[in-house]
C-alpha cells in the first residue's frame, strides 16, 4: 500500500477537511452489553430443494456457512414432483420416496446447516387442482384429501426422526407453506374472485391446511417446533394466533416476509419495475409492528422469524448486485433489535430458477453470490458480521457494533447507510444498473478505553463502491453476457474480502485505542485488533 493511501486510511484528514466533524464511536472494554446477537446470520434462504442437489450450489453453501456462519437454510419446493416424494404403484397405492430429500439434508447437515423446513408445495398426486407456479411447476393447490396429506407429513417427519434422531430434529423448524396470502402461491385459480374475496377464502383454506399439518408434525413428536403463516407483507399473524388459540392448534412461532420496496409482492419473471423505499426505517417499523401484534395477542412472547427479506422481492433487481446492499442489510438487522429472533436473507446464491435459468452472470438475482460463486457486496455484510467477537460492548452509535472475543482482541463493524435512490418515479432497474460513484461521508473516529497496553495487529476490511464491488467491475467490462475464465478470475480476485490494510499499532499505558477511518456513502468497514 502506498504512503498516501495509508495516510487516508489511518488519519482521516483528507475527508475530514471536506465534510467537517468526524462521527465518533466510543466504548469501553469494561462496558459490556452482553452476548452479541445471533439473529442476523441465524438463517438464509435458497430457491428450491432440487437446486440443492447441484454440486455448485452445495459448494457455495459450504463457503457461505464457513465464512458467514449461517445456521439454518430455508427453501421452497421440498415436496414438489421434482423431488420424487409421492407417486403410485401399479395397484394405485401411494408410495413415499425420501431419497432426494435424504441426499440434500445429509449434505446440509454435514456442512453444519440445519433445515428450516418449509412444508410445500403440493405433490401432484395429492393436489386438488392443476395450478402451478414457476418454471419448475410447484403445485399450489390444497390437498385433495387432508387425511392423506396428514399421513404423508407424518410419514416424512417420522422418517427424519428415524434417520437423524429426535434430538437433532427437535432443533429444526417446521413452517407450513409459503405466502398463502398470494394467489400465485396458494389456491391458484381464484375463480374470478376480487382481492377481498380471495383473502377471506385463502385464509380459511390456509388455516385448515395449517391445522392438519401442525397436528401431524406434533403427533410424531410434540417437541418439534411448528409455525406460520409465512405470509408476504407481514400479513395474517394475529389472525393465525387467534385461530390457533381458539381451536387449540399448536403454534410455536410466527413467521412472515417483507421487502424494502414501495409496493407489490410477487414478480415471478422480474418484469415489473420496483422502487426502493425512501424511508430509512422501512422494514424496521414493520417488524416491530408485528412484534407488537404478537405481544398484544394470547401468545405473547412466541418467537418471530422473517423467513424471507431483502431490498427487493424480484429476482431481476440490480440493487441486489449493487454496493448499496451491505449497509442496507446491516441497517435492518441492527435496527430491529430483539423484536425478531431470526431474519432469513433471500437468498445465498443466484442458482435460483423460479423463472428458469438466468442468462447473464449479473442480472439482479437475489443471491449473495452469483452463478459462478463471485461474491456480491451484500455477501460481505454477513462475512464481516461473522468476524465479530461473541461479546458486545455498549456503544451509542446506532450504525455499528464493537465487540470483544474474551482474549483481549477487539472488533468494530460500522457503516454509512445513505439512500441515494431518487425516489418514486425511478425504477431500481433504471437506477442501480449503472456506475454510481459514492460521495464522501462523515469519517469515523473509533475510541476504545481500558484496553490492555501492548502491540496489536490492526486489519481494516471494507466493502463499498469499488471495494469488494464485483458488480461495478462487471459494468466496467461492458456487461458481457457470458464471462470468460479470465473475466471470472478477475472478478473473483476483486471480491475476496481480504483486508485493505494491515498495520501494527501500539496501545500505551493510558489504555486508549483510537483510529480514524474515512468513509464513503454506503461503505461498510470492519476493523479488527489482535493482541500480539
Amino acid at each position: 500500500m502506498n504512503k498516501l493511501l495509508k495516510t487516508l486510511l489511518f488519519s482521516g484528514l483528507a475527508l475530514t477537511a471536506q465534510i467537517g466533524e468526524s462521527r465518533e464511536i466510543s466504548t469501553d472494554l469494561k462496558a459490556v452489553k452482553g452476548p452479541l446477537t445471533e439473529m442476523p446470520n441465524f438463517c438464509v434462504g435458497a430457491g428450491r430443494a432440487n437446486e440443492g442437489l447441484r454440486a455448485d450450489w452445495q459448494k457455495q453453501l459450504a463457503t457461505a456457512q464457513k465464512e458467514c456462519g449461517f445456521k439454518y437454510l430455508r427453501f421452497h419446493g421440498l415436496l414438489c414432483d421434482d423431488m420424487g416424494v409421492y407417486f403410485f404403484d401399479k395397484h394405485g397405492n401411494p408410495v413415499y420416496n425420501w431419497q432426494y430429500i435424504d441426499a440434500l439434508f445429509d449434505a446440509m447437515l454435514d456442512m453444519g446447516v440445519r433445515p428450516f423446513v418449509e412444508l410445500g408445495f403440493m405433490p401432484s398426486g395429492l393436489s386438488s387442482g392443476p395450478s402451478t407456479i414457476f418454471w419448475w411447476k410447484g403445485n399450489v393447490t390444497p390437498p385433495n384429501d387432508p387425511e392423506k396429506w396428514a399421513d404423508f407429513i407424518s410419514a416424512l417427519v417420522t422418517h427424519w426422526t428415524e434417520r437423524y434422531g429426535e434430538e437433532e430434529v427437535a432443533q429444526w423448524f417446521f413452517e407450513v407453506w409459503n405466502e398463502p396470502n398470494l394467489s400465485g402461491f396458494w389456491i391458484g385459480d381464484t375463480k374470478g374472485m376480487d382481492e377481498e374475496e380471495f383473502q377471506a377464502y385463502a385464509k380459511e383454506e390456509y388455516f385448515k391446511l395449517y391445522e392438519v399439518t401442525a397436528r401431524a408434525v406434533k403427533a410424531v413428536n410434540p417437541r418439534y417446533p411448528v409455525g406460520g403463516p409465512a405470509t408476504a407483507g407481514n400479513a395474517w399473524v394475529p389472525e393465525l394466533i387467534e385461530y390457533c388459540k381458539t381451536n387449540n392448534v399448536p403454534m410455536d412461532f410466527a413467521s412472515t416476509h417483507n421487502y424494502a420496496v414501495m409496493a407489490g409482492y410477487l414478480d415471478e419473471k422480474g418484469n415489473a419495475g420496483t422502487v426502493f423505499c425512501p424511508n430509512r426505517d422501512a422494514m424496521i417499523r414493520e417488524v416491530k409492528d408485528v412484534r407488537q401484534q404478537i405481544e398484544e395477542s394470547d401468545m405473547a412472547g412466541i418467537p418471530l422469524y422473517y423467513t424471507e427479506w431483502s431490498a427487493s422481492y424480484t429476482p431481476s433487481d440490480p440493487i441486489h448486485d449493487s454496493y448499496h446492499s451491505p449497509a442496507f442489510i446491516l441497517n435492518k438487522v441492527k435496527g430491529v433489535g430483539d423484536a425478531v429472533q431470526g431474519m432469513s436473507y433471500w437468498t445465498f446464491t443466484d442458482i435460483f430458477e423460479e423463472a428458469g435459468p438466468r442468462y447473464t452472470p449479473f442480472h439482479g438475482g437475489f443471491g449473495l453470490s452469483n452463478y459462478q460463486g463471485i461474491h456480491k457486496p451484500a455477501y460481505f455484510a454477513y462475512k464481516f458480521f461473522n468476524e465479530l467477537g461473541s461479546t458486545e460492548l455498549n456503544n451509542a452509535d446506532e450504525d455499528s457494533w464493537v465487540c470483544t472475543d474474551g482474549s483481549g482482541n477487539i472488533q468494530a463493524l460500522f457503516w454509512d447507510f445513505t439512500i441515494t435512490h431518487p425516489g418514486e418515479g425511478v425504477n431500481n432497474q433504471d437506477y442501480y444498473n449503472t456506475d454510481l460513484p459514492a460521495k464522501a461521508a462523515e469519517p469515523v473516529k473509533l475510541k476504545v478505553a481500558h484496553v490492555a497496553p501492548g502491540t496489536y495487529t490492526m486489519k481494516v476490511y471494507r466493502v463499498g463502491y469499488r471495494s469488494n464491488d464485483a458488480y461495478t467491475a462487471y459494468l466496467d467490462m461492458g456487461e458481457p453476457q457470458q464471462l470468460s475464465k479470465a473475466q471470472e478470475k478477475t472478478l473473483k480476485a476483486l471480491s475476496t474480502g481480504a483486508p485493505e490494510s494491515v498495520q501494527l499499532i501500539q496501545v500505551g499505558e493510558d489504555g486508549l485505542l483510537s483510529g480514524n477511518f474515512p468513509m464513503k456513502e454506503n461503505d461498510v468497514i470492519l476493523v479488527t485488533y489482535e493482541k500480539q
